[in-house]
C-alpha cells in the first residue's frame, strides 16, 4: 500500500476548492488534512496544512490561481495543521494577510509572522469580492481559547475546523453520508474537544446560520441540512 502523502483539489461549492492532503502512515487507516481555497477578488486560503505540507499544497493551489493572487490566508486556531505554513504562504504571496480571531492575534500571530493580521471580532464580516464570510467566534469549541470559523454567507459554506474530524485518508470531496458516526468514533479514542459550557450554546449558534455545505478539516466535506447535523452533534456530546 502506498505509504508517500497524496494531495488533490476539488470543487465543493460555487468558487470553493478542497484540497485534501492524505497520510495513509500516520495511524492505522491514515488522516487527511484539508484546506479550502475560495477563488474571488480577493482569494482566500482556509488552513495552511502543516509546514512540512506546504509544497503539495502550493502545487495544488497552482492547478487552480497562482498562488501569489492569494489575499486571504485564514484559520481556525492557533495549531501546527490550521497555519503551520502560513509564513510559506505570506512569503509565497506578499500581498496576503493573515485572517484570524482578535484573541489569535494577540496571543500568537503577531508573534509568529511579520504581517499584521486582520484580527477578526464576532459577527465581523470579510467582503472578498463575490461572497461574503462573517467569522463566528466559537472559544473552546472544539479547543482553543481563540478558536472560530468562517461562514460564506454567498454558498452557505461552513468552514468548521476540526468539528466532525473523520479518520481514514478522506477520498470523498464531498459527501451526503454520515458524518457524525465516523467522528464520534474518533472522538471515542482521541477525545479532542475541550467540552466547554459553552458548547451547547456554540453549536446552537452555528446550527443558526442553516449552513449548507460542511468545510471540515480531516475526512469529507458534508452537504445537506448542515442545522441538523450540528445539532446531532451537539445531542452527542451532551
Amino acid at each position: 500500500m502506498a505509504t508517500q502523502p497524496r494531495a488533490s483539489i476539488h470543487p465543493i461549492a460555487p468558487d470553493t476548492w478542497r484540497i485534501s492532503v492524505a497520510l495513509p502512515h500516520l495511524m492505522p487507516g491514515g488522516f487527511s488534512f484539508n484546506q479550502y481555497l475560495l477563488v474571488d477578488e480577493q482569494p482566500l486560503l482556509f488552513h495552511t496544512g502543516p509546514r512540512s505540507l506546504f509544497e503539495l499544497v502550493r502545487a495544488q493551489i497552482e492547478k487552480v490561481m497562482p498562488v501569489e493572487r492569494l489575499r486571504h490566508v485564514a484559520f481556525s486556531h492557533f495549531e501546527g495543521d490550521e497555519c503551520g505554513s502560513l509564513p510559506e504562504f505570506l512569503a509565497a504571496a506578499p500581498g496576503a494577510r493573515p485572517v484570524c480571531s482578535r484573541v489569535a492575534a494577540m496571543t500568537s500571530v503577531r508573534d509568529m509572522v511579520d504581517a499584521e493580521p486582520l484580527a477578526l471580532e464576532d459577527g465581523q464580516i470579510l467582503d472578498t469580492g463575490r461572497h461574503r464570510l462573517q467569522w463566528q467566534s466559537t472559544p473552546h469549541l472544539p479547543h482553543g481559547w481563540e478558536c472560530g470559523y468562517l461562514f460564506d454567507q454567498t454558498t452557505g459554506t461552513l468552514f468548521c475546523g476540526d468539528l466532525f474530524t473523520q479518520p481514514g485518508t478522506g477520498e470523498v470531496p464531498l459527501t451526503e453520508g454520515d458524518i457524525l458516526g465516523p467522528s464520534e468514533a474518533f472522538r471515542q479514542v482521541e477525545d479532542y474537544f475541550s467540552h466547554s459550557r459553552d458548547a451547547p450554546r456554540l453549536i446552537e449558534k452555528l446550527a443558526a446560520l442553516q449552513p449548507r455545505v460542511l468545510a471540515c478539516m480531516h475526512g469529507s466535506a458534508w452537504q445537506g441540512d448542515g442545522a441538523a447535523m450540528l445539532r446531532r452533534l451537539g445531542q452527542a456530546l451532551a
